[in-house]
């Protein structure tokens, strides 16, 4: 039986994948409803603990190690730091503006001058698994998207892992804890996200670092300011910011790599090795 599940494995990682990343996952929504598990319906970290699973059975000690060093690839331009930092804020910020000039009630100096504890947020959202979406990067674009992109453009496979992203999210926004125009979000931030992760030469550190700057300014700064209809307008401003941007990835930066200087990342998956045959021993005469 075990043979068989990891014959299936080694066949189908990327299928694998998927489908343990949902499972994973989705195990804390019964435990959320009990209200055992107050922060969220969906273990953030589910698919990092799916890619380690199918990378230790499918590539064993050399796959797991090649995904960790992905998450501490620090040695890239600076310029991408600053993208995976200052983009979030500006867009989140971009959202908010438009809406307070759309109607929305602007926030108070009170609400403006709470940014002081965002750094503890941002580390927290960072360094702990389950607290913050950074930790799932490590299964989308460490594991996922070097897979989708090999045989298929950066923008196609952007989308495909766009569709599985936002159905992932399904449990929060069934709960009312994201709105529906996220899954129009995702589609338009996978692609500024693939673009970063290409151009920095695959290093899942910066996108873990992208996400949880987004997280902490959009969902725990501007975004809460805001009630009522004028929380849902910035939930589409915001969705619609970051689908600008991604149109501008595309057209400047290419749909085949989504990067001017630098080829997608790709990972192709080694099929099983047959089991060899032995020739059958001549009988004597």
């Amino acid at each position: 039986m075990m043979s068989r599940l990891t014959s299936v494995v080694k066949r189908h990682p990327l299928i694998t994948f998927f489908v343990l990343s949902y499972a994973l996952s989705w195990l804390a929504w019964p435990v959320w409803a009990l209200g055992l598990y107050p922060i969220s319906p969906v273990f953030s970290f589910g698919p990092f603990l799916a890619a380690l699973v199918v990378l230790a059975i499918t590539h064993g000690k050399t796959g797991v190690g090649g995904l960790l060093r992905r998450m501490v690839r620090w040695r890239v331009g600076l310029r991408y730091y600053a993208v995976a930092l200052l983009l979030p804020a500006g867009l989140a910020l971009a959202a908010t503006v438009l809406n307070v000039l759309l109607g929305a009630q602007a926030p108070s100096s009170a609400e403006l001058g709470s940014w002081t504890g965002l750094l503890l947020v941002f580390f927290v959202s960072l360094l702990i698994p389950g607290l913050g979406g950074a930790w799932e990067e490590p299964g989308w674009r460490g594991f996922a998207l070097p897979r989708l992109q090999s045989g298929r453009s950066a923008l196609f496979a952007s989308l495909i892992l766009g569709v599985l992203i936002a159905g992932w999210h399904l449990p929060l926004m069934f709960v009312g804890q994201v709105h529906y125009s996220d899954i129009v979000l995702i589609m338009g931030a996978v692609v500024v996200f693939n673009w970063v992760f290409n151009s920095a030469n695959g290093s899942v550190l910066i996108i873990m670092l992208m996400h949880a700057m987004n997280n902490t300014i959009s969902g725990q700064f501007f975004s809460p300011m805001f009630s009522g209809a004028d929380s849902v307008r910035q939930s589409w401003l915001l969705a619609a910011v970051w689908c600008a941007v991604a149109i501008v990835v595309v057209i400047l930066a290419g749909p085949a790599h989504l990067s001017r200087k630098h080829r997608k990342q790709e990972e192709k998956e080694a099929p099983e090795a047959p089991t060899p045959t032995v020739p059958p021993v001549p009988r004597p005469a």
